[in-house]
């Protein structure tokens, strides 16, 4: 007789996908999006962002993943090596679009990025999340166009690109969350996207 098995960590059994709780359709704010197929609660854990984890230097030699739209990646960081390319082995969670008043966040637990409800979600309501995109460079009105939003909420930034002032303090986040980020990197025929999952400190057995 076998021994029982020995229960995963809980970051293991957060869910990879999930088509009964959630479905990828046609969005009215851009391309593809992400529905709630039922009531979701505030804290559940809805997805992992998962894809291929490659070095950064393979990142730059596949970007850009679509040249008529070289500024739109899957690319998501999670340490300064490394990076998740969800458009090899990805999942329905490389298609939720950005809002700038979400309903949901990502969140790095130990190289792993999980999408969470921030508040209760509605069957039928689509999934958003903020994706902070920050870039070194001065934002001029060509930069801000080449990264439009169109969440359409009444706070929104009109720009996929988070402020200056929090760009640039990000020890200042409280949670232990996840945001993508973007750095123009030079490198022949132009610029690339990188999506960084920010990390902060988070005391051990708190929930978020």
């Amino acid at each position: 007789m076998q021994p029982p098995a020995t229960p995963l960590p809980p970051a293991a059994q957060a869910p990879r996908s999930d088509t009964r709780r959630i479905q990828t359709r046609r969005s009215g704010v851009h391309g593809k999006g992400v529905f709630a197929l039922q009531d979701l609660a505030e804290g559940e854990t809805l997805i992992e962002y998962v894809g291929e984890v490659i070095r950064w230097k393979e990142a730059l030699r596949r970007h850009p993943h679509d040249p008529s739209d070289p500024n739109h990646t899957f690319y998501f960081h999670i340490d300064e090596d490394h990076v998740i390319d969800a458009k090899v082995d990805g999942n329905s969670s490389r298609w939720i679009n950005h809002s700038c008043k979400p309903n949901c966040e990502a969140d790095e637990d130990d190289g792993r990025v999980f999408i969470k409800a921030l508040r209760n979600i509605k069957a039928g309501d689509e999934l958003f999340y903020d994706y902070g995109l920050i870039i070194d460079a001065r934002y001029t009105p060509k930069l801000l166009a080449e990264y439009p939003c169109w969440c359409g909420a009444k706070s929104c930034r009109g720009t996929l690109l988070a402020p200056k002032d929090k760009a640039s303090k990000p020890g200042k986040a409280k949670k232990h969350s996840a945001k993508k980020t973007a750095k123009a990197q030079s490198q022949p025929g132009g610029e690339v996207l990188k999506e960084s999952a920010k990390k902060s400190k988070k005391k051990p057995g708190k929930k978020d």
